[in-house]
């Protein structure tokens, strides 16, 4: 059974069959989901599809790019929703400066990112970590809080392996999906070669981001399996040794029994 760490089932893409999908997933090969918040509404989108499903777990977040979001008023309803027993992790957290690039926006995402960095520190949650050309200023914003005293993922790691090796020294797990099987995700395949099985996670970020053979259409976690394949190629193992140890890997970070 695989654990998918990184999933927006909440996303339009999927009105028309989201129960059945997750029924279907949730009693065929996946033993567990991350459904991820991006914006307040995902974040208690995400909270709604937890409290329905047993195996369907929160991340309550504001996503770099949803940063205008949060005022002091925003960020005191997210620190509540962290004690809903089904709330996980803090996330989808970081910096995205593909879009924005204006000045005022990055110094924008910079505070809210070390805002709920803090948030994280204060409630005992990891975090999920989105990082999008700024390794940087995620480096160093996560060094300035101290975040090695948390715990998390960079979800859908996609720089050079040096970067996923000072991450993984702060304690961090890196997050792997259909890049890696991509024929331009040269610098994902050299991670996974570089990095133990043990800081791995598998993750899709339904519904985007769809492996080979299916890049291009909509994403869900049966596709996993594909990055699994992947994975244990490129160390030299099997799919099913990857499945277990990422397994092992997501219910360690999130503590889920």
């Amino acid at each position: 059974m695989i654990f998918e760490s990184h999933a927006h089932y909440d996303d339009a893409k999927f009105d028309d069959d989201r129960e059945l999908l997750l029924q279907r997933l949730l009693s065929d090969s996946i033993c567990g989901i991350i459904n991820v918040g991006a914006s307040i509404k995902s974040t208690k989108a995400s909270i709604a599809l937890a409290e329905k499903h047993s195996a369907v777990y929160a991340a309550a977040g504001v996503h770099p790019e949803m940063a205008d979001e949060l005022d002091e008023d925003s960020f005191a309803w997210l620190k509540e929703q962290l004690r809903h027993p089904k709330v996980v992790a803090v996330g989808e957290i970081g910096l995205d400066y593909y879009h924005g690039k204006e000045q005022t926006v990055r110094e924008r995402q910079k505070h809210w990112f070390a805002r709920q960095l803090e948030l994280a520190k204060v409630s005992g949650l990891p975090v999920i970590i989105h990082s999008r050309d700024a390794a940087q200023d995620t480096l160093r914003i996560m060094k300035d809080t101290h975040a090695d005293e948390i715990s998390g993922v960079v979800h859908c790691f996609s720089y050079a392996v040096n970067l996923a090796e000072e991450f993984v020294a702060m304690g961090y797990f890196i997050g792997v999906g259909g890049v890696v099987t991509f024929k331009n995700g040269k610098k994902l395949v050299e991670t996974v070669k570089k990095i133990p099985l043990e800081k791995i996670l598998l993750e899709t970020d339904a519904p985007y981001l769809s492996p080979e053979p299916f890049r291009g259409s909509r994403n869900d976690s049966s596709n996993l399996v594909y990055v699994a394949e992947r994975i244990a190629q490129i160390k030299g193992i099997t799919a099913d040794e990857v499945i277990e140890v990422t397994k092992r890997n997501g219910e360690r970070l999130f503590h889920i029994n």
